[in-house]
């Protein structure tokens, strides 16, 4: 086999010319005499490009050919972990550090299998191993504290992570930024300013932290503080999409809808299918009676409502739904919600639930997929952002599950990856059924913010075991909070297009 051949293909994968690499190997691994980099290589390509099903069976392949070939069980861990293969994902991991792969990214490989197949104590030693390894990469500690307090609820047991990983030597910055944002996820606000704080006076040109420390503003009411702090970010990153939604929050909260718009509008042009942008360019649109809001918040056009038979092999929904409620009920295991997420008073999976082999979550997503293609084909013509991106050829982008308890709510979000995103209800609480307050009903239309004149939700769809909501990614949704001990089960996915 041509080394030159494998050159060139590992060049165009560091330039980021994926499918010039994908037509050089796909050569390459039919020959008998294949070398293991080419599978690495056309494997990667694909994953790059989003085609993670077509990565898989040049993974599989890899290992067969070459089975003491340590790499090649680290790649087709990685593969399975990010379709949600939890278990099989655990499995090739071990093969590859059996045959000596001691490397901290299969250590972290590993560690993520293990807290996707529910092994939350071995994921987390599995992750205090890592770091060992490598105490000066703070995103992995980010995950190891993340994961801590949502086993534990404690965020002086997730903090004591990072305080201990800063005493090793990882770097200061980013430390005080995940420190912030457990003392957010805990409720801690004026904490989470104080390290905000103190991350900006160790490094003031930090566009990061200078971006969290306005949204603390924003929340804290510290208006004045967050319009200076969000000019010192437009001053270092004038052009920068995730710099410019900064500046439109701020610009709204401060009660300067068009700047605002203006500021949307511009991210857009660099990021014209960023869904953080369109959600709050609608806001400020709706504020000053721009036409592009009712162009791209026609819920009535926008937002549909699926109520599903039984799938195959079940008598009836009842029964379908008790067993995709035991499927998922077995994997909510921790105490709290993730981080820097917008669940309250519950938990979530964060792993791809599509991958799951058990019966009941595979039907599910036959539904799914079913009221997906219904969804496009019968969707009116338009040039929102959803329509104007629309196409019958789409993925699964993510898929997870959330569980409310007393007093859980969802507050209003968007999803910042997705292209049409949705809810899918297993189990509601009984007070939700016609209740006249809307106790944990979908509310569509309601930003994160307290604005003049105000912006409450347009739409409400109540929750009812069995129903589908799909809407665009870039609609504002949140969950009406609940008073009863019931519980509140639901899954959810984001799709784009390929």
């Amino acid at each position: 086999m041509s080394k030159v051949d494998l050159d060139r293909a590992a060049g165009h994968m560091a330039a980021r010319r994926f499918q010039s690499a994908l037509d050089i190997t796909r050569s390459l691994i039919r020959r008998a005499d294949a070398d293991p980099r080419a599978f690495a290589i056309h494997a990667s390509a694909l994953k790059a490009m989003g085609r993670r099903d077509e990565a898989l069976p040049i993974d599989r392949e890899a290992v067969r050919r070459f089975p003491k070939g340590r790499i090649g069980w680290h790649n087709l861990a990685a593969t399975l972990g990010d379709l949600g293969k939890t278990h099989e994902a655990v499995r090739a991991a071990e093969t590859a550090l059996e045959l000596g792969l001691d490397a901290p990214e299969t250590w972290l490989v590993h560690a993520r299998a293990l807290v996707a197949a529910s092994r939350l104590e071995e994921g987390e030693q599995a992750y205090r191993r890592l770091i060992k390894r490598r105490p000066g990469d703070v995103a992995w500690g980010l995950e190891l504290a993340n994961l801590v307090w949502m086993r534990t609820g404690d965020l002086f047991a997730g903090d004591a992570v990072l305080q201990g990983m800063s005493r090793d030597g990882a770097p200061p910055v980013p430390i005080l930024l995940g420190r912030a944002d457990l003392a957010r996820a805990a409720g801690r606000l004026d904490l989470t300013w104080d390290l905000l704080i103190q991350a900006l006076r160790m490094a003031p040109q930090d566009v990061q932290a200078l971006l969290a420390a306005a949204q603390a503003a924003v929340d804290l009411n510290r208006l004045g503080d967050a319009d200076i702090i969000i000019r010192q970010a437009l001053g270092h990153a004038p052009t920068s999409p995730a710099v410019l939604n900064q500046a439109t929050i701020v610009d709204l909260a401060l009660g300067r809808p068009r700047e605002a718009m203006d500021r949307a509008l511009k991210g857009l042009e660099t990021a014209p299918h960023n869904q953080s942008l369109w959600a709050w360019a609608s806001v400020a649109a709706r504020q000053i009676g721009d036409p592009l809001y009712d162009r791209t918040c026609d819920y009535e056009a926008l937002v549909r409502v699926f109520d599903f038979d039984a799938p195959a092999g079940w008598p009836d929904m009842p029964a379908f739904l008790a067993d995709l409620d035991r499927a998922l009920t077995i994997q909510h295991l921790y105490q709290r919600e993730p981080a820097n997420q917008s669940v309250r008073g519950g938990s979530q999976l964060s792993h791809f639930l599509k991958g799951s082999d058990d019966p009941a979550i595979k039907a599910a997503f036959g539904l799914f997929s079913t009221a997906i293609d219904r969804f496009i084909s019968e969707m009116p013509a338009g040039t929102d952002p959803l329509r104007a991106r629309m196409t019958r050829d789409w993925r699964f982008q993510g898929a997870w599950s959330v569980l409310l308890r007393q007093g859980g709510s969802h507050a209003p979000h968007m999803h910042v990856e997705g292209w049409i995103s949705s809810v899918f209800y297993v189990v509601t609480p009984a007070v939700s059924a016609g209740d006249p307050d809307r106790q944990g009903w979908l509310a569509i239309g309601e930003p994160p913010l307290l604005l003049q004149p105000p912006c409450p939700a347009v739409l409400h769809v109540e929750p009812r075991p069995g129903r589908l909501v799909l809407f665009p990614s870039y609609a504002w949704h949140g969950v009406i909070p609940f008073r009863t001990d019931d519980r509140r089960l639901t899954m959810a996915f984001d799709v784009v297009p390929n």
